[in-house]
């Protein structure tokens, strides 16, 4: 009988599928730890999952995560544990987060669960948004740069080139290079517009790819102020991450695994492999950091440190609290560091095609003012 239900209940699911089309089919961090949060006020106001999930499915805005909530009700309803529907969307779900959830439902602590995945989500997401944030200025300045080059570019330049023209004054080179690049865009601007537009579709393929991961990695590690960005936001996502799962009851090396897939970086994501090889030989996480990691470029002496500490007094969530918090401050303040030289830079930039227009455009005016003279 179970079986019949369970067989009927996936038709539902593949039917309903197909009755609507999302033209984004994603699902944001803000939604999940909100779905988090909401499941964990439900249960803990003793509302069953099944009504919970009824309630909370009213509250998301997503409409194709307010559908996989309804499939995830219709699997939970045909007796299914919580994580077991997990597992059937696995895009929706990372293996991490089923494996804190199973292990909720283990304990019988299923509620505390839900707020645990709720604040760490809420850290990452916090944590991505300063990023962004700090990142926005110096983009702004090179997208206004991008729309006054091509302004001057392909109406400007035309707009003067008649006076050099009919001079017969030999150009200069910078006027030259200015005259040529404008002759190239217009006369290429349909090819152009196609050629960005595939670009765009080909790196939104592209993107997922472990090659183009690893194009990213190699380009990250061979800057150091970006490095230091990105490896202490890493820091802090291992670390809150591993303290969840092993505060769960998760085992460490199946921890260490779960965490080494949630970190979108190939270079970490070995390492940690690597590191979760050596734990199940029965070392220590800090002896195999130290010695997989002999430079201290991925994890720093202090983490590592912090780490050891965790490793002699067994307070797990102090210490990955702690260490999570102090990255979070380290990304601060190396995101501080990381604009200081940004905006410079693009400042920098700005002024160089300042000079290049000004340059080019008065010294031809000034030559062809002297031939009429």
């Amino acid at each position: 009988m179970n079986n019949e239900i369970e067989i009927n209940t996936n038709k539902q699911v593949d039917e309903n599928m197909y009755d609507n089309f999302y033209f984004f089919k994603k699902v944001s961090l803000v939604d999940k730890y909100n779905f988090y949060d909401y499941m964990w006020m439900m249960i803990e106001w003793g509302v069953s999952i099944s009504d919970a999930l009824s309630s909370v499915s009213n509250k998301i805005r997503n409409t194709f995560f307010v559908s996989k909530i309804h499939e995830l009700k219709m699997y939970i309803s045909s007796w299914d544990s919580f994580s077991k529907s997990m597992k059937k969307m696995p895009m929706i779900f990372s293996n991490s987060e089923t494996a804190i959830i199973e292990s909720g439902e283990t304990t019988g602590d299923l509620h505390t669960t839900f707020l645990k995945l709720s604040e760490d989500l809420k850290k990452i997401h916090n944590l991505q948004q300063k990023i962004k944030w700090a990142l926005t200025y110096p983009l702004i300045i090179f997208i206004f740069l991008l729309i006054a080059v091509l302004i001057v570019l392909t109406y400007v330049i035309p707009a003067i080139l008649p006076i050099f023209d009919n001079s017969w004054v030999e150009l200069p080179f910078a006027t030259i290079m200015l005259i040529n690049v404008s002759n190239f865009i217009r006369n290429n601007s349909i090819l152009l517009i196609f050629f960005f537009i595939f670009f765009l579709i080909f790196f939104s393929f592209f993107k997922n790819t472990q090659k183009w991961k690893l194009v990213i990695s190699n380009f990250i590690l061979n800057f150091p102020i970006v490095w230091n960005v990105y490896r202490n936001y890493i820091l802090s996502i291992f670390a809150s991450n591993l303290g969840t799962l092993m505060s769960s009851g998760v085992p460490v090396v199946k921890a260490l695994n779960l965490v080494s897939k949630a970190i979108n970086n190939i270079e970490y994501q070995e390492l940690i492999s690597l590191i979760s090889n050596e734990v199940s030989k029965w070392n220590k996480i800090t002896d195999a950091m130290q010695e997989l990691d002999k430079n201290g470029k991925y994890f720093t002496p202090d983490f590592i440190q912090l780490f050891s500490v965790w490793e002699k007094t067994a307070s797990l969530d102090v210490v990955t609290k702690k260490i999570s918090s102090q990255y979070s401050i380290e990304v601060d303040n190396s995101l501080w560091n990381l604009t200081k030289w940004i905006e410079p830079i693009a400042i920098l930039i700005a002024w160089f095609f300042v000079i290049w227009f000004a340059f080019a455009i008065f010294w031809a005016i000034l030559k062809v003012t002297e031939t009429v003279s």
